[in-house]
């Protein structure tokens, strides 16, 4: 029996409306007034029913509707308006061109979760908004900064009541033609899973100026079990844990070259995008012959790390057994040990066959690390003190954001 596959037809708009795709596409509207007015004016209460997604609105909207506003005056004029106004946002010199030139050119923002709008519901909590912001404030002023995650098929679950009472979640499948994103053509990259290749699709967001690519592993060149590795977030175990942290942070830096992205900073939020400083010193290593110290100090001269989690409970931690499945054919490339490896994500005088920490790797491959608001950033240096026994806990170098 063949399989029954599902096919998104988007709204065919008349020309004089055309405009309205290219306004649904950037996800500056998710913050722009005018332009949440614009979209709310072609249907009030499908824009409500729709969570407030243009994408959708304009699937849903009637042709009598549209042609209507195709002949209505006022409402062109506005669209103009509102469209003028997101061309000059694009290419007016923005804060970040017009200072004085220095050396920073590109900058990749890792993150499991990025909080930008309901309409792409690709996040959790605040983790997720702190990454949504740092794209939004990025593109107003400039910043060369691109975003790097995952794209989640299932999105979030819905609740109901089973006739005894009880909730029960279910899973809708999220179709990412339906949304604010675009496929980049040709882009695929290849992680190992313990063996078993992944491949990934990559889909670009533009938010305003700031591009977000999210790797997607529902794709025919997988089996079940690959094309289910993106499915949720923070879902399953620690086996499907570790393997969407393999293709976020492997992955992640092979889809930067793949789509064409130069790239001199690399910014780590919160431990899970991690192992993206473990495919930089196995380039660094097999490519430009390093040593895996030397590997190890030129590539955190180039990383930035946040760390979310106030409690040791919440950081991600993966038994040995697991770390050499994965992790055996990188360490034999790289030319070393396994224990060596472990080291990276130890506290200092922790067993060999402790789990491995990734909050401890993001911290060892940092230049720079920081919590969030002033009192994370207390609290993380209190946590993480042994990682430096010999500074006074005061003098523990992580800040924080805000």
């Amino acid at each position: 029996m063949k399989a029954l596959r599902t096919f998104t037809v988007r709204a065919r708009l008349p020309e004089p409306l055309a405009p309205l795709e290219a306004l649904a596409m950037n996800l500056r509207w998710s913050w722009d007034e005018r332009t949440r007015d614009l979209f709310r004016w072609v249907d009030p209460d499908r824009w409500d029913t729709t969570s407030h997604d243009p994408v959708r609105l304009l699937g849903l909207v009637s042709r009598e509707r549209l042609e209507a506003l195709a002949g209505d005056a006022s409402f062109l004029e506005f669209l103009g308006e509102v469209h003028d106004d997101l061309r000059r946002y694009l290419e007016a010199p923005s804060w970040f061109q017009q200072r004085e030139a220095g050396p920073l050119r590109a900058v990749a923002y890792f993150s499991p979760e990025f909080g930008i709008a309901e309409a792409v519901p690709q996040y959790s909590g605040g983790l997720g908004v702190l990454a949504g912001d740092h794209l939004k404030s990025a593109g107003g002023l400039g910043l060369p900064l691109v975003g790097v995650g995952l794209m989640y098929r299932q999105g979030y679950f819905r609740q109901r009541l089973s006739a005894e009472g009880w909730q029960e979640e279910m899973y809708p499948n999220l179709d990412p033609h339906a949304m604010a994103l675009t496929p980049v053509d040709g882009a695929r990259v290849t992680v190992d899973l313990a063996g078993t290749p992944l491949v990934a699709a990559v889909w670009r967001a533009d938010v305003g100026r700031t591009r977000l690519y999210l790797l997607d592993a529902d794709v025919d060149e997988n089996g079940p079990d690959e094309r289910a590795v993106t499915d949720r977030l923070y879902g399953g175990g620690p086996e499907h844990r570790i393997r969407q942290e393999i293709l976020l942070g492997i992955g992640g830096v092979r889809a930067l070259d793949a789509v064409g992205e130069a790239t001199q900073v690399f910014h780590t939020n919160e431990g899970h995008a991690g192992f993206l400083g473990l495919e930089r010193i196995r380039r660094l290593i097999t490519g430009d012959g390093l040593s895996f110290a030397e590997a190890i100090e030129a590539a955190r001269a180039g990383t930035i790390f946040t760390t979310h989690t106030p409690v040791p409970a919440g950081i991600d931690r993966f038994p040995r057994d697991l770390m050499e499945r994965y992790f055996g054919s990188w360490s034999a490339e790289c030319g070393m040990d396994l224990d060596e490896l472990m080291a990276l994500g130890h506290f200092p005088d922790e067993a060999a066959d402790a789990p491995f920490n990734m909050a401890v790797m993001g911290l060892r491959l940092a230049s720079r690390s920081n919590g969030v608001s002033k009192l994370h950033g207390g609290v993380s240096r209190r946590m993480f003190h042994p990682l430096w026994a010999d500074a006074d806990v005061e003098e523990v170098p992580i800040g924080s954001v805000t």
